[in-house]
């Protein structure tokens, strides 16, 4: 059974700098490309960023693009988001999923992606 679980959420004063993880089980991780979606209030689930299976190339949402950071260690099953320089526009719940498909390589796509986690929030505000 997959389980994801993300940590690392909190509020942060804009300019801050935050770092989500999403610990994998259940899989054999370094198969899979994995993704960062976000959920706004009010707002539908939006693609944040991907990371191919071996962690060799990334896809980014261009509002976060030269802002935040997308890594994943295979030995550890962890994927994880580096966010720096937040904005009030990041504020949301941060969900991670993996891409269960043949293809490794990461995608914006989000009915590419399966097993969600529970989301972490992460608010901006000053």
């Amino acid at each position: 059974q997959v389980q994801l679980v993300e940590s690392g959420g909190g509020m942060v004063q804009p300019g801050a700098s935050l770092r989500l993880s999403c610990a994998a089980t259940g899989l054999t991780f370094s198969k899979y490309a994995m993704g960062w979606f976000r959920q706004a209030p009010g707002k539908e689930r939006e693609f944040v960023a991907s990371i191919s299976g071996g962690g060799g190339s990334w896809k980014y949402a261009d509002s976060v693009k030269g802002r935040f950071t997308i890594s994943r260690d295979n030995a550890d099953n962890t994927v994880s988001l580096q966010m720096n320089w937040l904005k009030p526009e990041d504020t949301a719940v941060y969900y991670c999923a993996v891409r269960f498909s043949a293809f490794s390589s990461p995608t914006s796509i989000a009915t590419e992606y399966r097993n969600w986690g529970q989301g972490t929030q992460v608010t901006v505000s000053s």
